[in-house]
């Protein structure tokens, strides 16, 4: 039963470990418009939304990515939280990742 429950607690910490590496080896952009810029060249691999982004943006966010075959993931925490897991001391609403480095985060949000 035991390793079970590191299992739970190493997927909870899964995404922000990653992210971390992410952004220490891989290349990102944080912020809404950056990130619309990235999707509409087509530079983006990964987006990420935070849980308290508006509706209205989430879902302009979610057509770009469908329009340039990108991946979204829903972090479940806020906006503080993700920017904490970026390692800023500022709020992160959206984020883009362009190249993930020796991340997995790519192959790990979309299975």
């Amino acid at each position: 039963m035991a390793p079970i429950n590191k299992k739970k607690v190493k997927s909870g910490e899964g995404i922000n470990s990653r992210l971390a590496l992410v952004m220490k080896s891989g290349k990102y952009q944080l912020g809404y418009k950056s990130t619309l810029k990235t999707l509409r060249l087509g530079k983006s691999k990964l987006v990420i939304i935070s849980g308290n982004c508006p509706p209205l943006r989430k879902s302009e966010i979610e057509y770009y990515a469908m329009l340039s075959k990108t991946g979204v993931h829903h972090y479940t925490g806020t906006n503080v939280e993700l920017g904490t897991a970026c390692g800023k001391y500022f709020r992160v609403g959206v984020l883009s990742i362009t190249d993930a480095g020796d991340s997995d985060i790519i192959a790990k949000t979309e299975a």
